[in-house]
């Protein structure tokens, strides 16, 4: 009987709640992801939240994550992470992990 392959990639939709704009959350959120080899974009959302899509390994994607909920940049400070659109894909849509205006 054949084990069940994990999928290589995965995408996943999350949208950070708090203290996380004029806190650098954004340029912090960039550099963690590319530390762990995500691919994706995050932004500011005129709620006052700030919003992304990330794409990589089920390790890195899981990583980011607990980083996203738990630390953020310094000054920040999180209520709370929500993640959506979860699952597995073929290759990733983005080049990078790069910051939206």
């Amino acid at each position: 009987m054949a084990t069940a392959k994990k999928p290589a990639l995965v995408t996943s939709d999350f949208e950070v709640f708090g203290k996380v704009q004029g806190v650098f959350f954004r340029k912090h959120t960039q550099k963690k992801a590319t530390e762990l080899g995500l691919k994706g974009w995050v932004m500011n959302t005129s709620q006052g939240t700030v919003i992304g899509q990330m794409q990589g390994s089920q390790i890195a994607i899981d990583g980011m994550k607990v980083w996203l909920q738990k630390t953020g940049s310094p000054k920040s400070r999180i209520e709370k992470a929500d993640f959506r659109n979860e699952g597995p894909i073929n290759t990733c849509a983005f080049r990078n992990f790069e910051i939206r205006r």
